[in-house]
């Protein structure tokens, strides 16, 4: 079974996600200067409802302020943090996997849908009405998750797809603002996106962003300004920071696993095993080989 969380607006709770389970916890509350960062799990998608309060969301290089009843929702390819400012803030959320939604058919492709894909529209402010009724979709899921009946999982299928159904018919909110230091934003987005790759413990996941320009169509920006931001925040090229990292974790498999160069080339995103030992060699002088006998 694919699984699914409702829990509150803090993101500490996913730290405890089973993936072979659901669970569902009402909502928590976010005060004054709590900031709400983005959780490390790659594949979980993620739908908030803000009830009450006031803050901030950063997602990718924008930022729009909250201060009443919204739906956000987050790609988990996407790096965001979520900041509360002076009010508390109430809210629920429910994190799934794609898997979950894909089941008997629907939602194909989260990632082509208007509210997750890159450069989308994920935040949506409600009237009283759509608050009320999204609001009861979310303590329906609930329910159901406590109750008996066998088909549950069917029905809070349903609920989550009513919810996202909702949101497609609404108009996008439209207050983007650009925020203060944009470049250091647009840095740290790049970095959180870059060490979210790592560590390769598995060589069924290979590195899919591996150049400055996947990195840029990811945060919606042209590779230029992603470059200039990366270059004045840290005073190094995106491209450095990409090779320093993707070279570290070849340092790391070689060292600390039996994988062969092959293996280490693949699962570092290389096409052949030659590009790779061209790359290290390149950077240390020294072959892959070189460098584990030598080790």
């Amino acid at each position: 079974m694919s699984s699914l969380l409702e829990t509150g607006i803090t993101d500490q709770y996913l730290e405890n996600i089973q993936t072979e389970r659901i669970q569902f916890r009402l909502a928590e509350t976010c005060t004054a200067n709590c900031s709400l960062t983005s959780y490390n799990r790659r594949d979980f998608y993620k739908i908030t409802l803000t009830l009450a309060g006031n803050s901030i969301l950063y997602y990718a290089d924008k930022a729009i302020e909250i201060n009443g009843p919204a739906l956000v929702f987050t790609n988990p390819m996407i790096p965001y943090s979520w900041e509360g400012n002076h009010r508390v803030t109430t809210g629920l959320f429910c994190v799934f996997t794609k898997g979950f939604l894909q089941e008997n058919g629907r939602m194909h492709s989260l990632e082509d849908s208007n509210l997750f894909k890159t450069g989308g529209d994920p935040i949506y402010f409600l009237d009283d009405q759509q608050t009320s009724y999204i609001s009861s979709l979310f303590n329906r899921m609930k329910l159901e998750q406590e109750s008996e009946y066998v088909y549950k999982y069917d029905l809070i299928r349903n609920y989550l797809s009513l919810i996202i159904h909702e949101a497609i018919k609404m108009q996008p909110a439209l207050a983007f603002f650009t925020p203060q230091k944009a470049s250091s934003r647009i840095a740290k987005l790049f970095l959180d996106l870059l060490e979210k790759q790592f560590p390769v413990d598995s060589q069924q996941h290979t590195l899919t962003l591996k150049k400055a320009n996947d990195y840029a169509n990811l945060l919606s920006i042209h590779v230029n300004h992603l470059n200039a931001a990366v270059s004045e925040a840290t005073g190094r090229s995106t491209t450095s920071h990409i090779n320093d990292r993707i070279l570290s974790e070849a340092k790391s498999l070689l060292i600390h696993t039996d994988w062969n160069v092959a293996e280490i080339s693949r699962s570092l995103g290389f096409d052949y095993a030659s590009y790779f030992n061209n790359f290290f060699k390149k950077h240390t002088g020294l072959t892959p080989m070189s460098l584990r006998k030598t080790l």
